[in-house]
């Protein structure tokens, strides 16, 4: 199945750079130069990740973040000039999968796209032994990746589903914040702890009365346990 990725991004050249690179790739590719316009067309079509540039006239993409996620776990890479660290743990708070400094390499940048579209998608029409895992009230259905607490349903992002499972499949195991990394981020990220913390701390705001089950072992990682 073919993929579709929306490039917000107001600079027309880097648009222009980035889009060839996806088209040589086999996606769809849609594009916008603001942040309204974004939001309508993402509402328009079935997008399957975002690549979002911060910096937008009309709407800023933390603004167009924060509004698709009240409503999609859609992908996001968010794309910014900035180099301040809380920018970046502010766009991981909004809901982003991923956050590209500029300027960067367009390859880089496809491998962070594809990475995303294979975590999120290729497994989509594969079997599996276990379609759901259910500990300490909380319910995951893989096939539809959907997130129930207590018989709630919770809207998790695609990095804070993966994260999320990934702890409750290695339930007892204490998992480093590098192997964290290495396993939803993939070798090539160059992220720090703060990273990890920053979306460790999302799910557990999420995960309401049961954010305990996800367990800070200090100096070592976490670890899910189950809580009666």
């Amino acid at each position: 199945m073919q993929r579709t990725i929306l490039i917000v991004e107001d600079e027309d050249i880097l648009r222009e750079i980035v889009k060839d690179y996806l088209l040589h790739e086999g996606f769809e590719v849609l594009e916008s130069a603001n942040g309204n316009e974004a939001l309508a067309i993402f509402e328009e079509h079935d997008v399957h990740l975002i690549i979002l540039d911060i910096m937008l006239p009309e709407l800023d993409g933390w603004s167009v973040c924060r509004r698709i996620r009240k409503s999609s776990d859609v992908p996001i890479i968010m794309l910014t000039a900035r180099v301040d660290e809380d920018d970046t743990l502010l766009g991981f708070e909004l809901g982003a999968d991923d956050y590209v400094t500029k300027p960067y390499s367009p390859p880089i940048l496809l491998a962070r796209v594809k990475r995303l579209i294979n975590s999120r998608y290729a497994s989509a029409g594969k079997s599996c032994n276990e379609d759901t895992i259910i500990n300490s009230g909380i319910h995951v259905h893989f096939p539809s990746r959907t997130v129930q607490v207590n018989g709630e349903n919770i809207s998790l992002t695609h990095t804070e589903f993966e994260l999320l499972t990934y702890l409750m499949q290695n339930q007892g195991i204490v998992i480093s914040r590098d192997q964290l990394i290495t396993k939803i981020w993939g070798y090539e990220y160059a992220g720090d702890d703060r990273t990890v913390n920053s979306h460790i701390r999302n799910l557990r705001y999420k995960l309401g009365e049961k954010a305990n089950c996800i367990v800070t072992v200090i100096r070592a990682g976490y670890k899910f346990e189950g809580k009666v």
